[in-house]
């Protein structure tokens, strides 16, 4: 989940390579995996699809006792928001999804009016602030 992804795990990240357009996507998964490379798509074995994932720079360093590296992977599964408008995630967000357009390399980003699937805020109505489609 997302709250329990440390900075730490995160510092040693370069780049975020991202395999799908973000301006159709309110909100993606992200998980930090074990993973045998620092860079270079992993393989995926979850359901749904994984929309992007981390590169390492060559400093992180690879875990003593298995060899492999803790990488930040974004996915989606076939019952969230952008497959199914009105499921499940028609309002609210799964713990581990963050709005990917607060998602920098080694910043784990945050929940958003959008990422959650509400209406703008009171306070952002009357400032005249929309939320990007």
């Amino acid at each position: 989940m997302s709250a329990l992804i440390s900075d730490d795990e995160i510092k040693y990240e370069t780049e975020l390579v991202w395999l799908e357009d973000l301006d159709g996507l309110d909100y993606v998964r992200q998980s930090i995996d074990r993973l045998p490379t620092r860079r270079g798509k992993p393989a995926y074995y979850r359901d749904g699809r994984m929309v992007g994932y981390a590169v390492l720079a060559p400093q992180a360093k690879s875990s003593p006792a298995s060899g492999t590296f803790r990488r930040r992977v974004f996915w989606l599964l076939p019952h969230d928001r952008d497959s199914v408008p009105d499921g499940l995630y028609a309002m609210g967000a799964p713990a581990e999804a963050v709005d990917p357009r607060t998602i920098e390399p080694g910043s784990k980003g945050r929940k958003t009016e959008r990422s959650e699937g509400g209406p703008p805020s009171a306070a952002m109505q009357e400032l005249g602030i929309t939320l990007p489609i």
